[in-house]
């Protein structure tokens, strides 16, 4: 095929179609890509003056007391914070009783990006997973995934911690410490919660395909697996499960949370 801009990438399956990116000579390619970097540099300094307003944000002290359930027993939110003054701390969902490939595709997800804590606790952050579930049943789907951050069942402390806001949502919050006093700072939920997830959120954004789910902007005919009315509705799940459970059984860990509706292996 001739190396023209005015021709279309050839026509295999999912890559043809009016739309589809012209084959270019590299000065051409660099010459609209250099156009998007204005614009994705102005999205970066837009996203830095955000961020510098949510720094300014007002914050709502909490209860420092309020118990949550851990590894050894009951501890306070103050103890969570692990002597560091600011505490990251994820709201994981969870369906007491229910097997493993039932529980929520979306913490899965999320929690299963969040590997490498050593950066957050340099700037004296600590990053904790508050589960919405008692704490035996949960940490053993932790154990499952692999997973080694802190991990605290807030099933009789939500109530308290959320304020209002609804039960058994995923939800990010962030924490201050002023000795022993603590302060909600900011919260977040949907789609905000993607800053956990760059190898979802990030780097799929980055390639021509993107997420390849059916919401999204993309030139006719670029697949679209995920999404409403696909053969894969749920962005997060793939032949029965959280895609993320898929390496742990391939690896040959057990699912087991020792529930009443308990089944291992694949679907």
């Amino acid at each position: 095929m001739t190396r023209n801009s005015n021709k279309v990438l050839p026509s295999e399956a999912a890559i043809t179609g009016a739309e589809a990116p012209r084959v270019a000579d590299r000065s051409a390619y660099q010459r609209e890509l250099d156009a998007l970097r204005v614009r994705e540099k102005a999205h970066t300094r837009q996203g830095d003056a955000i961020a510098a307003d949510r720094r300014r944000l007002p914050m709502v002290e909490v209860d420092a007391s309020t118990t949550l359930i851990g590894a050894h027993g009951p501890v306070t939110l103050l103890d969570t914070f692990e002597g560091r003054r600011q505490l990251l701390a994820y709201y994981f969902m969870w369906y007491p009783g229910a097997p493993s490939q039932e529980q929520c595709e979306g913490c899965t997800l999320y929690t299963s990006q969040v590997r490498e804590l050593s950066y957050l606790h340099s700037r004296d952050v600590t990053y904790a997973t508050f589960c919405y579930g008692p704490y035996e049943e949960s940490a053993r789907y932790r154990e499952f995934m692999g997973w080694t951050e802190p991990w605290y069942s807030v099933q009789d402390s939500a109530e308290a911690l959320l304020a209002g806001r609804p039960f058994n949502r995923f939800m990010l919050v962030c924490y201050l410490r002023q000795e022993d006093r603590i302060f909600e700072t900011y919260w977040t939920t949907g789609r905000g919660v993607e800053a956990m997830a760059p190898g979802y959120a990030g780097l799929l954004d980055l390639t021509t395909y993107g997420r390849q789910e059916s919401w999204e902007d993309s030139p006719s005919g670029w697949p679209q697996r995920w999404g409403r009315n696909t053969s894969e509705p749920n962005p997060y799940r793939t032949n029965g499960r959280p895609i993320s459970q898929w390496p742990r059984l391939a690896a040959g860990h057990s699912d087991d949370l020792g529930g009443r509706r308990e089944a291992s292996g694949t679907s």
